[in-house]
């Protein structure tokens, strides 16, 4: 059953695949607004031949935005940066870009809108992308009063940014960092879930809504890296280090940061927005209010992290 055309900004990203993939099971039509959408031509495999169409837009451009959404009866805008780099900057995307879409999909007369953010997003934030995230929401809600807005915890998956990367420092590096302790406590979303919230509301017609999306479960940071290694199957010194130390390191990430082709490891924000707990809030809609049982990292992590052990997939388990 066709249901219609939505159009996903950000699409070719790590949550994007998934949304795409939800939105095509569910007999959407989708048109994928790529920056380059040449990169993404995997896309095009994920539902049936011709549902999913690829689209130049960078929603740091107005006109290519109104293109993308032209004859959509929905809109999905997944794209944010975790860290800036040269125009793709906090206020450029989540602020200035965020406004631009929905603004764009006012025009077009689509009601039907999600907007991704993220727990902690708070306009009065000491963090820039808390920050940012925060006056995105309100941009969107002062163009489209409709749309959805999603905020989940960090997010977990095969190609996630989270414990891919703290297992591929565990295979060389000798200590892993604790931020501020470790005390700071997360509720870790599977992508998959995530995806099948964003596609549930377009489903259902968006009117309105803010969802907080966390797991079963909430961790602290030293949880989540002492699961990591023992699913790795490796030790490692976890080594506290305090806030202080913390901002010095994220200092050091900004500069390398702003060279080409380095992504950095820490910045001075991440380490501000690391002083906050990443948990759903009391009375906030979540999963369950979408009907949806979520995933453990128990469940998921175990079979991608494989890799990350001594003999990958062969490998045994010391006793």
């Amino acid at each position: 059953m066709n249901k219609g055309l939505v159009t996903v900004f950000g699409g070719s990203g790590f949550v994007g695949k998934y949304v795409v993939r939800a939105l095509c099971r569910d007999g959407w039509r989708v048109r994928v607004a790529a920056r380059r959408p040449h990169t993404c031509q995997d896309l095009k495999v994920i539902g049936n031949v011709g549902q999913v169409q690829l689209m130049q837009a960078n929603i740091r451009f107005p006109k290519s935005v109104a293109r993308a959404v032209e004859g959509a009866d929905a809109v999905v805008n997944l794209v944010a940066v975790l860290f800036e780099e040269g125009k793709q900057s906090f206020e450029s995307l989540h602020v200035k870009g965020a406004a631009t879409v929905a603004e764009a999909a006012a025009k077009a007369g689509i009601t039907n809108y999600v907007q991704m953010s993220s727990i902690g997003a708070d306009s009065d934030s000491e963090s820039d992308y808390a920050r940012t995230k925060g006056l995105g929401e309100q941009a969107v809600r002062d163009a489209l009063a409709s749309a959805d807005i999603m905020r989940p915890s960090i997010i977990f998956g095969e190609e996630d940014d989270f414990f891919n990367r703290f297992a591929g420092m565990a295979q060389f590096a000798p200590a892993l960092p604790l931020i501020g302790g470790g005390h700071t406590k997360f509720q870790p979303a599977y992508v998959g879930d995530v995806a099948d919230a964003i596609a549930k509301v377009i489903n259902q017609s968006t009117n309105g809504e803010t969802y907080e999306l966390g797991g079963p479960r909430v961790y602290s940071f030293k949880e989540l890296l002492t699961f990591m290694l023992e699913t790795i199957d490796r030790k490692r010194l976890l080594l506290p280090v305090p806030w202080f130390g913390a901002s010095l390191l994220g200092g050091i990430g900004d500069i390398t940061g702003a060279l080409p082709l380095i992504k950095p490891f820490l910045t001075k924000d991440q380490v501000t927005n690391l002083k906050t707990d990443n948990v759903v809030a009391e009375n906030a809609k979540g999963f369950e209010d979408l009907g949806i049982e979520t995933e453990t990292i128990e469940a998921i992590v175990p079979d991608y992290l494989a890799r990350y052990r001594k003999y990958g997939q062969f490998h045994e388990k010391r006793a």
